[in-house]
């Protein structure tokens, strides 16, 4: 199993980056390099407990599915998104929110495990960890911006 984990600290109170994190509409935003869209499921505004979204977008030059699912939700701390349907063996995305000062520090522990045995590992090692990492960093760039924006 693969483990990613960042932290990003935002001017912004908790429930504005929160609310940003679930929103599908700054994720599509997020994920343009790669064309990412939602096609099925909470296509728009802010995604809640239970609710599932159908991602498509191109990723090493094929266009992937991926559908997620909120499976747990603590307003305004915590939530998890986990793959139902897509290419990995399994997927885990938790998002931890803390505030002090007006600053809220913001952190992903990202889980996954790929398929196809070793050579899943090995794709993992050479290419898909680091752009995993990249899509979360740019993903949290943007959600940066926009909620100093709303500050």
């Amino acid at each position: 199993m693969t483990r990613i984990q960042l932290t990003t600290k935002i001017k912004a109170s908790k429930q504005t980056v929160f609310d940003a994190s679930r929103n599908i509409d700054i994720h599509q935003q997020s994920a343009s390099k790669t064309n990412e869209k939602a096609i099925a499921g909470i296509t728009s505004g802010l995604i809640n407990l239970d609710e599932t979204v159908t991602w498509r977008g191109k990723h090493f030059g094929f266009y992937l599915t991926h559908k997620s699912r909120i499976t747990a939700m603590t307003f305004f701390d915590y939530f998890v998104d986990e793959m139902e349907r897509g290419k990995f063996q399994s997927f885990r995305h938790e998002h931890f929110f803390e505030e002090e000062n007006g600053l809220t520090t913001m952190k992903d522990k990202l889980q996954y495990e790929t398929p196809f045995g070793i050579f899943g590992k090995v794709f993992d090692v050479l290419f898909l960890k680091r752009h995993l990492t990249k899509f979360l960093l740019e993903r949290n760039k943007i959600l940066k911006e926009v909620s100093e924006k709303q500050t």
